[in-house]
């Protein structure tokens, strides 16, 4: 729903003058309740934020050019509805317009975009492809795909094209001259690649994602004890040195701008049947010295009394590479790792604008990941709540 009146008042009060018709303010608010228990960590019970849709509030604009073309813009902030707090930062973007921050321009050619937007197997954006999960990026470390393979999320100095459909098929090209910052020269940015084909055809949804992510400009993190730490701690393996011990290792020249270019194909699609619609997801992710893995899901979603019901499972099976496995070997763990995972979700709308959701979801890691601290591996969640949409 426009809120022309709201969204001249916004811009009224920073002085920008613009066209009150083609301004709209929307925004959407998930609040709830989650239990959930982490193996060998306490049950908890929280206000939950953004479970089903992530909070957030934004402007969005466009202006008609003629013959066609037009410019458009979005800005689109996240925010925690639990406490006020922003959310959805990364890559060094913690405040302001942390969800999506993009200049458009559409005609014959497709659209060119160039700002901060999620990638193309991201889950989330204006230029997310993403297909094949039911729950998509919803539901937290149980729910989200992208929690349980390998994603990456919101990049800053992007661009993408996207081309005009041909036959139902679209295809879509992104780069990034650096995840958080281009100020250096080309070689110390770090960069993203992304090409995706996107299928959409009545009854039947697709797409097919190959993505890349190189590891230059990152020297400044740390060396091999401070690399070694922050990679297993983030499985929830670590930390794996003392402060003592990483000092030693950091004296060693294995600086994190040699690590290799990391790499992701994911492949994924539905089929509305009416009755039911069936999901299906695969994807193969990458890094030498570092890992590979596969990682497999199936789901439903069928309308239950005036609802949505969904049902879903995934499975995912890796091992260490080179230096890693090296590392594993050395504290003892496993060079190989696995996880399955089931959810069960259902959604009601209560209006047009507002919705009531419940989710329960399971996880549990074998091998590497048997005893590990991480919810998307090795947990279970139940949540409820309600989501308004303005």
């Amino acid at each position: 729903m426009k809120k022309t009146l709201i969204a001249a008042a916004v811009m009224a009060a920073s002085g920008v003058a613009f066209a009150a018709s083609n301004v709209t303010l929307y925004g959407i608010l998930d609040t709830g309740i989650g239990v959930s228990k982490v193996k060998h960590q306490d049950t908890t019970v929280q206000m939950t934020t953004g479970m089903d849709s992530s909070s957030r509030w934004g402007i969005k604009g466009v202006e008609d050019l003629g013959n066609g073309y037009s410019v458009g813009f979005v800005a689109e902030q996240g925010f925690n509805s639990d406490d006020g707090n922003v959310a959805n930062g990364s890559y060094g973007t913690t405040s302001g317009f942390t969800r999506e921050m993009q200049l458009n321009v559409k005609g014959a050619f497709g659209t060119l975009a160039a700002g901060r937007f999620g990638t193309l197997a991201s889950g989330a954006g204006s230029y997310n492809i993403l297909q094949g999960w039911a729950f998509g990026t919803s539901y937290g470390d149980q729910g989200s795909w992208t929690r349980f393979g390998k994603a990456w999320a919101r990049t800053n100095n992007t661009l993408v094209y996207v081309t005009p459909a041909f036959g139902g098929f679209t295809v879509s090209a992104m780069y990034s001259n650096g995840l958080s910052a281009d100020t250096d020269k080309w070689s110390k940015n770090r960069h993203y690649y992304g090409l995706g084909l996107k299928y959409a055809g009545g009854p039947l949804n697709g797409s097919l994602i190959f993505e890349a992510v190189d590891g230059r400009g990152t020297a400044e993190e740390g060396k091999e004890g401070t690399l070694t730490n922050k990679y297993f701690a983030n499985l929830g393996l670590g930390p794996v040195y003392d402060a003592d011990q990483v000092k030693v290792e950091d004296k060693k020249d294995m600086t994190l701008d040699k690590q290799k270019t990391a790499y992701g194909i994911t492949a994924g699609g539905s089929y509305d049947f009416g009755a039911a619609k069936l999901f299906a997801i695969y994807q193969y992710a990458w890094q030498k010295e570092m890992y590979n893995q596969h990682a497999f899901g199936l789901s439903v979603g069928v309308p239950v009394a005036g609802g949505e019901a969904k049902l879903g499972a995934r499975y995912l099976i890796g091992k260490f590479d080179g230096e890693a496995k090296r590392n594993a070997k050395d504290f003892g763990f496993d060079d190989k790792y696995r996880a399955f995972n089931i959810d069960a979700g259902y959604t009601y709308p209560l209006s047009k604008r507002t919705k009531v959701y419940g989710f329960a979801g399971w996880s549990d890691g074998a091998k590497a990941y048997n005893n590990v601290e991480k919810g998307a591996w090795n947990g279970w969640t139940v949540a409820a709540g309600l989501v308004h949409s303005f």
